[in-house]
């Protein structure tokens, strides 16, 4: 099998006209931005099986190939001594841990001079709202948000935690409220890993998803469908196949219209950050389902019924098949054929609904599958904006402020929101409640991550941070610093070329290198030289480490490799 072919462009397409399409229409409450589409991207989704592995227990080796796959789509850009630890354990405690949750982390603090409802340092999260200080908030809230994943432990807590933030999506610019923000990110966070039922509970009477979808405008005279609407499509059932106007196999316009009368009553307490219930605003009739959910009626129950909608919804089959689709699309591959349906999801699913909607049992039961092991399934999926510019700052080992200066610190963590929204990913805010069209646009799925406009980003953001200034703000500054990141390496494998590009293309790319392409690499370090040359100047270098012409020396060549590294395809995949 050969693991780079989806890297070409389809023969097909190299001889059509060279004209871009448009992004499919979406559905419902799915649109699109408008982005041009490259030629070369899928027309189509492949109807052929990728692979006939089912969720089986892997039992193949278990090394640093397998634990780097492992890593790369658990963690935002596993570090080379993260993956070096996970190879010498075995792949049950490396799921183990995976599956462990940290301790909560510390709130978001103010870090400017504009909020003054709390001195510097001190965190605002229970102040009481004010629009002058809104944004300062919400920068402060997103940037202490990119700081949890730069700094994140070898957990799943992160990754799952905006895993739910692309499924359960709110818009931080459209709540306005920060603080219903950070009680958001805090939800997500602590059921990260837990029961999926209880999340959606918990989310559904929230005061950033009452805003955010108009659920605390809802009245008995007058229900407001929108999340009703987007429970059923989005958040659980999804959309099965069409059979009348507005009507699926998984839910009809009578459903939506139903749940919506369920939900009346709730709205948000900007004091207590909390949803709460009011019985006068509540519809008490009895509210009839279609024959999707069993020809099934609610009576009133005051402020327990949205929990009855919810025990409707989570006792069909299709809520735990589209919520293990979804898990699968983030962890593993975007095409999912028949052979992986029968084979990978609706194992997934029987286990799902066995475990009463627990996540942990699916995601360990897909994480340590052979299906996940499958070659070819590593290195196939194309990275997103935070995977990318986090794992980039991670994996070459780059220093950030300190938490004893938070205003530089805090500042960086600003920056690189800056830098993935130029990508087209903004932590806090997806572009529309379908969440980011990368994970359900379909055919292109990953591929609308590379474009016209996100590849130069990308391209501009790895160059700065290999250049000798990187990128200052605040008084301070951050960039790659090659030769702490080669001094890392066993010293064998520092002094000798080709063990030195061998060991960083390991740790940067998921696809083995062809020899055209590590024979580029090292004429790269070493143009027109012999291997032998670098061994002397990295020799040279470790005997007078502050000879400033020794040092540039090796540390020009180092820069010239990484540049041209993080400028290969392979580099954009996970």
């Amino acid at each position: 099998m050969n693991r780079r072919a989806f890297l070409r462009k389809p023969a097909a397409t190299i001889a059509a006209p060279a004209t871009a399409v448009m992004a499919p229409p979406a559905s419902g409450n799915e649109p699109t931005d408008g982005e041009t589409i490259s030629r070369y991207a899928n027309t189509r989704l492949p109807t052929e099986p990728r692979s006939t592995a089912g969720i089986g227990p892997y039992t193949g080796p278990w090394g640093q190939t397998q634990a780097a796959h492992l890593l790369r789509r658990c963690l935002f850009g596993p570090t080379r001594a993260e993956i070096n630890t996970a190879a010498s354990q075995t792949l049950a405690q490396v799921i183990n841990g995976l599956l462990t949750a940290p301790v909560a982390p510390a709130p978001p603090v103010n870090v400017s001079a504009t909020d003054t409802s709390v001195p510097q340092g001190q965190t605002w999260v229970t102040q009481a709202f004010e629009q002058a200080f809104e944004g300062a908030r919400r920068s402060s809230l997103r940037a202490w948000w990119m700081g949890l994943l730069l700094g994140q432990s070898t957990s799943l807590v992160e990754k799952m935690t905006l895993f739910w933030h692309n499924h359960f999506v709110i818009e931080l610019g459209d709540i306005n409220d920060a603080r219903y923000g950070y009680h958001y990110c805090t939800l997500l966070r602590q059921h990260a890993l837990g029961n999926i039922k209880q999340l959606t509970e918990n989310v559904t009477v929230a005061p950033a998803m009452l805003r955010y979808l108009n659920g605390n405008q809802s009245t008995a005279n007058a229900p407001n469908e929108n999340y009703g609407r987007e429970l059923l499509e989005l958040f659980t059932v999804g959309k099965g196949p069409l059979i009348g106007p507005g009507n699926y196999t998984t839910y009809t316009e009578a459903d939506v219209q139903a749940a919506a009368k369920v939900l009346t009553g709730w709205r948000d307490n900007t004091t207590t950050i909390a949803g709460y219930y009011t019985a006068s605003r509540h519809n008490t009739t009895t509210k009839q389902f279609s024959a999707a959910f069993q020809n099934a009626t609610i009576a009133n129950l005051g402020d327990q019924e949205y929990k009855a909608l919810l025990n409707l919804i989570f006792a069909q089959q299709e809520t735990a098949e589209f919520l293990c689709r979804k898990l699968y699309r983030w962890f593993v591959y975007y095409v999912i054929d028949a052979t992986t349906e029968t084979e990978v999801i609706q194992p997934l699913a029987q286990l799902l609904i066995a475990s009463n909607y627990n996540v942990e049992p699916v995601l360990r039961a897909l994480l340590s599958s052979e299906h996940f092991y499958d070659a070819v399934n590593m290195g196939c999926v194309i990275k997103s904006p935070l995977d990318f510019t986090v794992g980039t700052c991670r994996q070459l080992q780059m220093t950030f402020p300190p938490a004893s200066n938070l205003v530089a610190q805090y500042g960086m963590w600003d920056y690189l929101n800056t830098i993935t929204n130029v990508q087209q990913q903004l932590l806090g805010d997806p572009p529309n409640v379908a969440g980011w069209p990368a994970y359900w646009q379909t055919p292109q799925y990953y591929e609308m991550w590379i474009n016209a406009v996100t590849l130069p980003r990308r391209n501009q953001l790895t160059d700065l941070f290999i250049s000798t200034n990187g990128y200052t703000r605040n008084g301070a500054n951050i960039k790659i610093n090659p030769i702490d990141l080669v001094l890392t390496l066993p010293p064998a494998t520092a002094a000798d070329p080709n063990l030195l590009i061998a060991e960083l293309a390991n740790l940067l790319l998921p696809i083995t290198l062809t020899t055209n392409q590590l024979t580029y690499l090292n004429d790269t370090l070493l143009p027109g030289l012999p291997d032998f040359e670098w061994t002397i100047e990295w020799q040279q270098y470790l005997a007078a480490p502050t000879n400033a012409t020794r040092r540039a020396a090796v540390e020009s060549k180092l820069r010239s490799l990484l540049r041209t590294m993080m400028g290969l395809a392979e580099y954009h995949l996970s």
